[in-house]
């Protein structure tokens, strides 16, 4: 077991796309990604609001949760170390990583000590943050994805664009003909005249991944929650590939963002009221498997838990920022975003996409490595009524954007320079009327038809876009001094 670290250090998420208005804009002229985006997200919004509006106490539900992340992130501390007493009690052992490169690092060494050199992973939000699948390739062991979405990712050479749904990017057709051409290279080839249907598309991938789950000796996992009294890891899916990796194996290593711990085994039954309904539409998820520590002849013998903080505890310390980490990854934010429905997940250049990861990865990473994503929004405030724990996503935003906008300032930017001569202008009645005279004289000089066709300088940005009044010959305060002045 390693200590727990000092202050958390930042890996990098990515981002080594273009900005989001870039990558944005290119994003918005493929008319099918747009296509499969809407149809995608529409009918997964649609689920959630029914199933959700079955529940009298809804609200009540977002409110506890809210509540219980709340306290827990107060004594994040506390709820840790507890977590650490009680996995290590059950037959586990807990790494601390206080960024990517040492999560990746101990995740490598750990199957390197097994002496295999392949691994089957559970769909993780975790380890594609740190970039694990590329440092144990590096190392040379393979991670073989399991969950349907995540294998279409890995087979196409891709990126994850959505939070739930990773491949949401490609329609079936797409998926087909990814099955074809790339299932023989990692394994199992699919079957010759594969059509589109998706039990047929369904059906090539559990072949395909059979023979993976029945050899494989160890298996990464993330982990949608972790009980700190008792120490039990629990695992949400859909398909079922997660219970094969969880069970199957020798060793199970699991990566988990310290932010995913709560108190109590009793704080489950809020969650998986919440989790189903606003991440897939169900009333309850198809698979969920809990593990505390190892059992003596049943599933793996050998428990592994990377806490990763990676950036976590920097964003901890800001009291507005903060509420992100509440984030129970559900995408319920992504799926009623209008900018998220238009350019997809990978205009973010993030793991984390849409409306989360526009509040997230800056925190994680640094403002000043993801300035552009805080105004990747519209601020209409859909996300926050959305989300099942009620993080307030608007109010993180605008608060992001005043730290960049404080980041990038300088005393010697043309803007900082034109903010500090306005301020001197307006608070001095003398200079404000000299600026006013010569504003009107000015004007009139560059004046045609009543207004003014292109101002000088840097100032015809504003000219360019609008229609700009030529200022009056007299100012109001002259008017004021030789009309009103004396009726005081």
């Amino acid at each position: 077991m390693t200590t727990p670290p000092g202050p958390a250090g930042r890996g990098v998420v990515w981002l080594d796309t273009p900005s989001f208005p870039a990558a944005a804009r290119t994003a918005l002229k493929d008319d099918q990604l747009r296509a499969n985006l809407k149809r995608a997200t529409g009918t997964i919004r649609e689920k959630r609001l029914a199933v959700a509006s079955e529940l009298d106490d809804w609200e009540d539900l977002r409110a506890a949760a809210a509540a219980i992340k709340n306290r827990t992130a107060r004594h994040l501390d506390h709820y840790l170390v507890e977590l650490e007493r009680s996995v290590t009690a059950a037959g586990g052992a807990v790494h601390w990583a206080a960024d990517a490169a040492e999560a990746n690092r101990i995740v490598t060494d750990l199957v390197k000590a097994t002496g295999e050199r392949e691994v089957v992973k559970v769909k993780s939000m975790a380890t594609q943050e740190i970039g694990l699948n590329e440092a144990l390739a590096e190392a040379g062991i393979t991670a073989y994805e399991t969950d349907l979405a995540e294998l279409i990712v890995q087979l196409g050479d891709d990126r994850p664009s959505h939070i739930l749904v990773p491949a949401i990017h490609k329609n079936r057709t797409e998926i087909r003909d990814l099955f074809a051409a790339r299932m023989g290279d990692w394994g199992e080839p699919a079957s010759e005249g594969l059509g589109d249907d998706p039990r047929e598309l369904a059906e090539a991938a559990r072949r395909h991944l059979r023979a993976k789950f029945l050899t494989a000796k160890v298996a990464v996992s993330g982990a949608n929650f972790a009980i700190a009294d008792t120490g039990t890891v629990t695992v949400v899916e859909s398909e079922g590939n997660g219970r094969m990796c969880l069970t199957l194996p020798e060793t199970l290593i699991t990566v988990m963002g310290i932010e995913k711990v709560l108190p109590t085994w009793s704080d489950l039954e809020v969650f998986f009221q919440l989790l189903p309904r606003s991440s897939t539409g169900e009333r309850m998820n198809p698979y969920t498997s809990t593990w505390t520590g190892v059992t003596p002849g049943d599933g793996p013998q050998q428990f592994h838990l990377v806490l990763l903080d990676n950036g976590r505890t920097d964003t901890l310390a800001d009291t507005v920022g903060r509420q992100v980490l509440a984030c129970i990854r559900c995408s319920a934010c992504l799926n009623v975003c209008p900018v998220f429905e238009r350019t997809g997940g990978h205009a973010y250049g993030s793991v984390y996409p849409g409306p989360i990861g526009a509040v997230l990865t800056p925190q994680l990473v640094g403002v000043e490595q993801a300035s552009s994503l805080p105004f990747a929004s519209t601020l209409c405030g859909a996300c926050y009524d959305a989300c099942p724990v009620k993080i307030n996503i608007p109010e993180v935003l605008a608060h992001l954007r005043a730290e960049v906008v404080e980041a990038k300032r300088h005393p010697l930017a043309p803007e900082a320079l034109a903010m500090k001569a306005a301020a001197t202008v307006l608070d001095s009645p003398r200079l404000l009327s000299l600026a006013q005279k010569s504003a009107s004289l000015g004007g009139r000089a560059l004046a045609r038809n009543g207004r003014i066709g292109r101002m000088p300088g840097p100032l015809h940005g504003w000219s360019d876009s609008r229609d700009t009044p030529v200022p009056p010959a007299e100012s109001f305060r002259s008017w004021w001094r030789k009309n009103r002045e004396g009726d005081r």
